[in-house]
Parts: C-alpha cells; structure tokens; sequence
C-alpha cells in the first residue's frame, strides 16, 4: 500500500465508510464496497495513475461498486429507491466529491440503533466509525475475537433488517438517538483513556474528542452535547502529565500541572459552565467535576467536598460502576467518612469486585487501606489488582506502589 492511500485509510477510513453507508443505507454492503475500492486504489497507483485526491476517488469507487452490487442483485429498486432515483450522482467524477464533515458521526447515529445494546452499538463504533481492527476490539471489550465477529456480523444483518432506517436529514430522529451518540462517543474516549501510552489510545481519545465537537455542533445548545465535550476536553488537557518521559504512569496527585493544557481548560471551562446553567445531566455533572480537578493549583488545594457533591447527583441518576466507585473515591477524601468509612462503603458494593472494573477496585481499596493503617490489606489489594491488569503501563504502575510499601 503507497504512502498516500495509507494516510488516507488512517485519516479517512471512517468517514468514507459513514459516507457510504449513509448512501445505501446498509452497513455490511458499504463495508465490502469500501474494502473493494481500497484494493482498486492500490491498483491504480501502483499501475502509475496518481490520484489526486485518494480519499474522495475511493468513496466515489465504493459508491459506484455498491450500486452495481445493488443492479446485480437486481433489488436497488424494491430495498434503496433513493439510489434509483440518483444513479447520475454516483457516475459523477471523484474531484466533484466533498465530505460533509459528518460522516463519521452519521455513521455513530446509525449504529445507535434501539434495537443494539449498548456494548453491540460501542462495538460496531470501534470498528466501523473508528477503525480499530476486529481482533483488538475484541481485546477491549474483553471477549474473544470469534466471539465479536460473530456479534458484529449479527449487528450488521440486524441494522440491514430492521423496517428503522437513520437519516441525519431527519432532525427529530437524529435529536432522539443523540443522547445514545453522546454515551458511545464518552465509551470511545474512556476506552483509549484506558491505555494512554498506546498509538490507538491516543487516536481513540482523538478521534472521540473530535466526534463529540461535531455532536455539539449539530446539538446546538444541548446541555449535554456540551458538557460531553467539556468532561472530554478538560480531561484531554491533563494529558501531558499522564505520562513521564520513561513511558510511565504518572498519578493525579503526582501529577505536574504546569505541563497541562490551558487553552483546553478554559475551553472545557467555559463549557461546563454553559452545560451546567442548562442542566444537570450525566454529563454536565462529570464536566464540573473534571472541571474543579482542573482549576485546583495542587492536589491537596482540590475541592472535594463539592466533588462528592458532584457524584452524589451522578450516581443518583447513572449509577454506573465507574461512577459509584469515583464517588467513594471523592468521599474518601472530603470531610467526613474519610479512608476507613471509604473502604467500608467499597467493601459493601461487591459489584465493584466482579466486573470490568476489579482491578481498579482493588486498586482504589489497597490505596484506601493505605491510607486508614492496613498496609497489609493494602498488598494483598495492590497484588489483586496487578492480577487483573492487562495494561503493562498500569501493570508497573501498580508494582510501584506495592514495592513502595513494601519498601
């Protein structure tokens, strides 16, 4: 593959499928057209044709390869009356092709599908939307790879199916499946935060923060829309202090705020405040929280008694594992139960210790038990955790901890 159809691929992967499969109104049909007109651009590059604009021929291709599946099938008429009706647009030469920007999003709204459960609708985003290879979106979502494609190969077969078709010309449909948007946009993001020092990571935390712009641009002042971007932007901003030089975690606590990113905190700010004065919704709640995170000068300047707040009105409208276990977290340092009565909340929800979040319950619990006296409970935590762990970056993390305890 030549450098150029390899950018374009990285860069434009997922809008030239949403592109595609917005046109037909099938995802598994855009998939095989786009595949198709991959292998035809490679072709015509290495038979010496330059393509001036890789991106916009290969969607034109796969346009053109997915209406003549349909002639073939001999069904465009009775299944995509559109594309009978607009045959002359697909001949139309590539130079004439624009993205709309929206491509990708279109393509998220079209797999937030009410008949999709919300892991299916994360999984097909992954895929689809966001590139990520079946085998690794398998690994993230901790299943094995036969397992996923067989769900993704069922999803694709439900959404061609189903008597519900998506169109972003259709406002009110597009208003109704927002919110589902927004909660597989937030899953993109936490599930590249989850592995910061990986080039996927890193492009997921990207390409969802760019995903929830283009939510909060076609939301208008959608208290949500907003304060997704904001929670994203201002967690975004605190990335450069995630990681040392070595490639090593690096803690909240520990971590060098001078390196964080202000023009992004006063984005994320000012956002929060907006999504705030509108509303207090999943995602409002989390932008203010993140945002008293970001204007705190030093970990022991951070105001947490109005952080548990925060999480008090989170976990008692989305009582999420993730949430329920930041919030004995934040209560654990503001005033009141403090660490040992954090632990003993911890201890009380067992759920914390059986999903996808025991690791990092195990590991909240051993810095509890450290911080209350049990330096022995907290070992056995931290060895519990490390157990759990997949991430080699969180790994050594987790080994340095327990070596400084037991040092």
């Amino acid at each position: 593959m030549s450098d150029r159809i390899e950018d374009a691929f990285r860069a434009d992967a997922g809008r030239i499928l949403g592109a595609v499969a917005a046109y037909t109104g099938d995802l598994q049909l855009a998939e095989d057209a786009v595949q198709d007109a991959f292998l035809r651009a490679i072709a015509q590059e290495r038979a010496g044709v330059v393509l001036a604009n890789p991106s916009a021929w290969i969607t034109t291709a796969a346009r053109r390869a997915a209406v003549d599946t349909i002639r073939r099938q001999r069904t465009a008429a009775k299944a995509l009356p559109v594309l009978a009706a607009d045959t002359a647009t697909v001949t139309a030469d590539a130079a004439d092709f624009a993205f709309t920007g929206d491509e990708r999003l279109e393509l998220i709204l079209t797999v937030c599908h009410p008949e999709l459960a919300e892991e299916t609708r994360l999984a097909l985003a992954l895929r689809f939307a966001c590139g990520i290879a079946t085998h690794d979106v398998a690994a993230m979502l901790l299943v094995s790879e036969p397992t996923m494609a067989a769900r993704l190969t069922r999803a694709k077969k439900r959404l061609r199916d189903s008597s519900i078709r998506f169109a972003m010309s259709d406002a009110a449909q597009a208003h109704a499946r927002l919110p589902d948007a927004l909660s597989v946009i937030s899953l993109l993001y936490t599930t590249g935060y989850a592995a910061p020092t990986t080039g996927d990571g890193r492009r997921l935390c990207a390409d969802a923060v760019e995903l929830a712009r283009d939510a909060r641009r076609i939301a208008g002042d959608d208290s949500e829309a907003n304060g997704l971007l904001a929670l994203l932007l201002l967690t975004e901003a605190r990335h450069p202090s995630r990681v040392d030089p070595a490639g090593e975690l690096v803690a909240l606590a520990e971590a060098d705020r001078r390196l964080w990113d202000r023009a992004l905190i006063a984005e994320g700010e000012a956002l929060a405040t907006v999504a705030l004065n509108g509303g207090t919704g999943r995602f409002a709640l989390q932008a203010g929280i993140s945002g008293l995170h970001a204007i705190a000068p030093d970990w022991d300047a951070t105001d947490w008694p109005a952080i548990a707040r925060l999480y008090d009105g989170l976990v008692a409208q989305w009582p999420s594992p993730s949430a329920r276990l930041a919030r004995i977290v934040a209560r654990g340092y503001a005033d009141g139960i403090g660490a040992a009565g954090a632990r003993l909340e911890l201890d009380a929800d067992e759920q914390l210790f059986q999903g996808s979040l025991a690791a990092q319950a195990f590991a909240v619990r051993a810095e509890l038990g450290l911080r209350s006296g049990d330096t022995d409970g907290a070992a056995r935590d931290f060895r519990q955790a490390i157990a759990l762990t997949s991430d080699p970056a969180v790994r050594r993390h987790l080994h340095r901890r327990l070596s400084e305890r037991e040092g």
